[in-house]
């Protein structure tokens, strides 16, 4: 057994599986298999090679071509589509002599545009097989048909060894003719000659042309097609090894031999012996699991967002809402710090404006300050005076919005004797400033220092002067990654800290330019501040501004909402959420994100009892669409830099969307609204008196 026949008889060309796979033996198909890794990875050995292919990756395995999957992940999901090489003979009459191939083995070679539109087009075409509404037959061949052609456009055989072909035509016909002659004829006795006389060029030329189009010689093309064909033989025919070395088109078997040997490590006969089996042996190999193809939906909703045809979104979530209930006091622990950076930033008067904004949006109790001890703040190495003029501007002008300094002692720029000396006499200093409340600032070492620093530190700072050290060292890594400007963080912030999951120390009040960024604009740059470098909010800032307008007493909590209340007030946030998003921060890479589950849209009817008024309602909306400045500079196309108008409109757009409406008093108060992808959705119901409505 080898040969799998695919079995089109549901009336469309194209039959899709949804499995895990921890063995599928040697075989090949009559039909264009594309395998798209859903969840975990498997090994794909397609001829001679082998690929990896892990989580929203891709392979495609062409008509007959021979190949074997297999995995150690249990949790593995492959989607795995066989498309009838027929149907698209009649839109392209020379798809037998063509050949896909995708990059499996760059890193972060699937990150690509064309990657991303051909997950598109496969979670279309599932889609369709899986809802089966009015004209999915159709819908399934119109987007087959568009899929052909972005596989000949992007994934073209050629293409794959040399992409800068894509732009020459004439020379990507002449390479396809030539690879076409030598595949359509490698069982002859063919020549360099014969393919030189029909182009009309020199066959020094031409050996030229083979190797730089193709990767390999004229003689190493020929003699591994020769022995890829020939597994077919091996395994799907009873013929001798002598008969399959003829008729593949060696010369002598001792030929054949060696070349098989060279390419797959063992002999023809061997290969034979280690992978020939009946039927009924073959379907005893296969250890693969089946899953309903609906399943398969939840991981590709991100690509068919925009597709109109998709209905998952007609569910209605209904939630319950007594307002009487108190389940205790709702903390708001993330007004306790704000991550400033470095000291020195706080002597800028753009990073200034932004922290006043952001107190006075949120307020916080405590500024976190980086390196309050260096050289950028004046305090140089081997001094006997230290300079605190600087660090006494950044308290001062911390008082003025009423933060208290948290400054995270740090020694690396210093000798252990030395630097006790400076702490003596920062604390000597400041201790005699009379208009300065420096009895409430707070201390926290970092994390890389030592313990005989730490030990020496807190005998000064708490038996002497009195002052707290925060328990925990603090790890003042900067990382850079792009999710920090996207609409993911809004509710990946919001689930972290309703439900206490961890802690979001590596976020900052504002973006930072330094030597650790690799810039490739000057707008949004990973840096995990909240608000960017030109002052613009980024969709974090939303997550703290709406957790802010929560009240103090806890009514609801769940799953992707939270309720609360004050006095004459109740609050209501929606976000979406779901078991991937709290992994966020720590995928390997960011094309990855593409691959969270989430529905296109959320709607969701909300029956809210005992309020005992009429009121007034105002709605806050924040997602990927509105608010957004990451998605806002993404649809300008990513400008590296934004002149007035951009920056103008940029602020302007990263606002949330708010409504206002009045609803009289009810004993159920029915409220619809819905959350479209990557968000949140807050809702304030105040009571007011009858005459104002």
């Amino acid at each position: 057994m080898g040969k799998e026949y695919i079995d089109y008889s549901l009336g469309v060309p194209v039959y899709v599986d949804f499995l895990t796979i921890n063995e599928y033996p040697v075989h090949w198909q009559n039909a264009i298999e594309i395998i798209y890794v859903l969840k975990g990875n498997i090994k794909v050995t397609v001829n001679n090679g082998t690929y990896d292919l892990e989580e929203n990756e891709i392979e495609i395995i062409n008509v007959d071509e021979v190949h074997k999957l297999y995995s150690d992940d249990k949790d593995n999901r492959v989607l795995i589509f066989h498309i009838d090489q027929y149907f698209f003979e009649k839109y392209y009459n020379d798809i037998e002599n063509m050949f896909f191939y995708t990059n499996t083995s760059d890193e972060g070679a699937q990150d690509s545009e064309e990657y991303d539109e051909l997950r598109t087009f496969l979670s279309i075409i599932l889609c369709e097989f899986v809802q089966k509404n009015d004209n999915y037959d159709e819908e399934i061949e119109d987007n087959l048909v568009k899929l052909l052609y972005h596989l000949i456009n992007n994934f073209h055989y050629l293409m794959y060894e040399q992409e800068e072909l894509k732009d020459n035509e004439e020379q990507l016909e002449r390479y396809h003719r030539i690879a076409k002659y030598i595949f359509n004829n490698y069982n002859n006795n063919i020549t360099l000659q014969d393919i030189a006389e029909k182009e009309f060029l020199s066959t020094h030329y031409l050996s030229h042309e083979i190797k730089y189009a193709t990767g390999s010689s004229f003689t190493d093309l020929i003699n591994i097609t020769r022995v890829e064909e020939s597994i077919k033989l091996l395994l799907d025919s009873d013929k001798s090894i002598s008969e399959i070395s003829e008729e593949v088109g060696f010369s002598h078997t001792r030929y054949y031999n060696k070349n098989f040997k060279f390419y797959y490590k063992m002999t023809p006969l061997n290969y034979r012996k280690k992978y020939k089996v009946d039927e009924e042996t073959f379907e005893e190999q296969k250890k693969i699991e089946h899953h309903p193809l609906n399943e398969a939906i939840e991981y590709v909703m991100y690509y068919l967002e925009d597709y109109d045809r998709f209905n998952s979104e007609n569910k209605i979530n209904k939630i319950d809402i007594d307002m009487s209930r108190d389940l205790g006091e709702f903390k708001k622990k993330f007004k306790k710090i704000i991550n400033v950076g470095d000291a020195f930033d706080l002597l800028i008067e753009d990073n200034k404006d932004i922290l006043e904004e952001l107190q006075e949006e949120i307020g916080y109790e405590y500024a976190r300050l980086l390196n309050v001890f260096s050289l950028d703040m004046g305090i140089f190495r081997g001094g006997n005076f230290y300079n605190w003029s600087r660090a006494m501007t950044v308290f001062e002008y911390l008082d003025s919005l009423r933060i208290y300094p948290l400054i995270v002692i740090d020694d690396r720029d210093f000798e252990k004797n030395e630097f006790i000396g400076i702490l003596r006499s920062f604390f000597k200093f400041f201790s005699n400033i009379e208009n300065l409340e420096f009895d409430k600032f707070t201390f926290q070492f970092a994390a890389t220092v030592s313990n005989e620093i730490i030990e020496e530190a807190t005998i000064l700072i708490e038996d002497e002067y009195k002052f707290s050290i925060i328990k925990g060292n603090y790890n003042v890594i900067l990382k850079i990654d792009p999710i920090y400007d996207t609409a993911y963080m809004l509710p990946f912030i919001i689930e972290n800290y309703i439900k206490d999951k961890k802690s979001l120390d590596m976020l900052r009040a504002f973006d930072a330019l330094d030597r650790q960024a690799d810039l490739t604009n000057e707008v949004f740059f990973g840096y995990p501040g909240i608000v960017n470098d030109k002052a613009i909010r980024k969709p974090a800032f939303y997550a703290y501004y709406l957790l802010n307008k929560l009240g103090d007493i806890l009514v609801a909590k769940d799953n992707g909402y939270i309720v609360t209340k004050n006095e004459g007030e109740y609050q209501i946030l929606l976000y979406s959420y779901n078991e991937d998003i709290d992994n966020l921060i720590q995928l390997k890479s960011f094309s990855k994100l593409r691959g969270l589950k989430n529905s296109k849209e959320k709607k969701f009817s909300l029956n809210i009892t005992q309020i005992s008024s009429t009121v007034r309602i105002t709605t806050y909306v924040i997602d990927e669409e509105v608010g957004s400045s990451y998605n806002y500079w993404l649809d300008m196309g990513k400008p590296r830099r934004l002149n007035k108008e951009e920056k103008e409109i940029i602020h302007k757009a990263s606002f949330p969307q708010i409504n206002f409406k009045f609803a009289k008093k009810t004993a159920v108060l029915n409220l619809q609204t819905k959350l479209t992808g990557y968000g949140a959705v807050l809702i304030t119901i105040k009571e007011v008196q009858k005459h104002l409505v």
